[in-house]
């Protein structure tokens, strides 16, 4: 049935709910990330400030991502979810508050912008807890046999809000200004804590309850290393992500650059999103399973060329295309990779597994702003994003040649094998 229905996992309810759930967590992450960007640089007109904001974030996001797996594992996945949705408005609210005129009026420029990595650095703390706990509790809520159909139908949710909330991000700012807007970001916060409500406890698999934390995070490790699938398609994703860091100085090509304001920003930052979402949405008729191997190489190495296009270009037209088609290649890279995890990882481990992920992958978002932000300090900017997509060509073109094994990757069988389980 998984192979021939593109619904599957849309045919169970509780499923329906987790992705709507998990449209507003992204909507309003996404939203907010844009917005404080805008108004770091606003304040600082440094590019490197833009960079820290990814560093801030970065530091307790891999400081804590084995800690919380191992947690994650031994836990209940909805109320620790709902429980890291809480922590998270105190985030979203401490920010609105961080906006108000009075004090931004009253505060120094310098007060304002600790208080804003502070809280940045505790949202990347709490981040490191997201990952694992999602990716758990979608193996809860659906069988095995369609596990490939639902990480499509997540992950393009995650896409389609990462397309809305840039995307409104930059209405927002030009229309109600930051502080409204992260009111607004607030009030889908505590949406989405509502609707986790609908959504019944689950059982803990875990067999290992009790385990003793470095015995738990070393398994967890161990296994990602030793299942070269999962450790092949992170490790190229990570350091084609970590090069390809574009998107952290979008506010720079927007204001200095392309001079296109705030709804040109949030246009730009839209593009890669709407060129994934559409790709993943095609993948839930067309599945990819076949030859994964090379058309993840062949995926990351188009990513790599849509960067450099984009860094070349002074047309704003030609560098919202450009992203588009560098979001087209994301997407099937995303697609493939979550795919892997989700059939190669055991229910009692899927915790560890993820944060591991989030270390490789996750993470590297945020050190690729930080790196992206370094390099247009010390090479400029057009520089530095054509030096980060021409290294992410060099990364995919050394992962084909010194590894063939990953070349001839295919995940029919294993999809299979899951079909019979079931």
């Amino acid at each position: 049935m998984s192979k021939k229905d593109p619904y599957a996992a849309l045919r169970i309810k509780e499923f329906n709910i987790f992705l709507l759930l998990r449209f507003a967590l992204v909507f309003a992450w996404s939203m907010q990330f844009i917005v404080i960007e805008w108004q770091v640089y606003s304040l600082t007109k440094d590019p490197l400030s833009l960079g820290i904001i990814g560093l801030m974030e970065i530091i307790p996001a891999l400081s804590m991502a084995l800690f919380a797996g191992h947690i994650v594992d031994q836990k209940e996945k909805r109320n620790l979810l709902a429980l890291c949705i809480a922590l998270f408005s105190l985030i979203s609210l401490g920010l609105f508050l961080l906006t108000w005129p009075k004090i931004v009026q009253d505060w120094s420029t310098n007060t304002i912008l600790y208080c804003i990595y502070a809280l940045v650095f505790f949202g990347g703390f709490l981040r490191s807890f997201f990952g694992p706990t999602i990716f758990s509790l979608i193996a809860l809520i659906v069988p095995k046999k369609i596990y490939p159909n639902a990480a499509t139908w997540s992950s393009s949710t995650w896409q389609m809000a990462s397309v809305l909330g840039p995307a409104t991000a930059g209405v927002l700012i030009s229309a109600i200004g930051v502080h409204w807007s992260l009111c607004f970001v607030f009030g889908l916060v505590m949406f989405s804590l509502l609707v986790l409500t609908q959504i019944k406890k689950k059982p803990i698999l875990n067999p290992k309850i009790g385990e003793p934390v470095m015995q738990s995070l070393k398994e967890g490790v161990k296994f990602v290393f030793k299942t070269k699938a999962i450790l092949g398609a992170i490790t190229l994703d990570m350091v084609a992500v970590l090069f390809g860091g574009a998107v952290a100085l979008l506010p720079i090509f927007a204001q200095d650059i392309l001079k296109v304001g705030s709804e040109g920003f949030g246009v730009l930052r839209a593009a890669p999103a709407v060129g994934a979402f559409l790709t993943m949405l095609a993948t839930a008729y067309l599945p990819i399973s076949k030859n994964a191997g090379m058309k993840l190489l062949g995926a990351i190495f188009g990513f790599g060329v849509c960067i450099i296009v984009f860094g070349l270009s002074s047309v704003f037209w030609i560098s919202v295309v450009a992203l588009f088609f560098s979001g087209v290649t994301d997407g099937v890279s995303m697609v493939i990779r979550q795919t892997i995890l989700q059939i190669k990882t055991p229910d009692h481990m899927r915790g560890r597994v993820s944060s591991v992920n989030s270390m490789f992958v996750g993470s590297s978002n945020e050190l690729g702003a930080f790196e992206s932000g370094v390099t247009a300090k010390l090479m400029g900017t057009v520089t530095a994003v054509v030096f980060g997509g021409t290294m992410t060509l060099l990364t995919v073109i050394t992962t084909g040649i010194v590894s063939p094994s990953f070349r001839k990757l295919d995940l029919r069988k294993d999809i299979e094998e899951h079909e019979k389980d079931d």
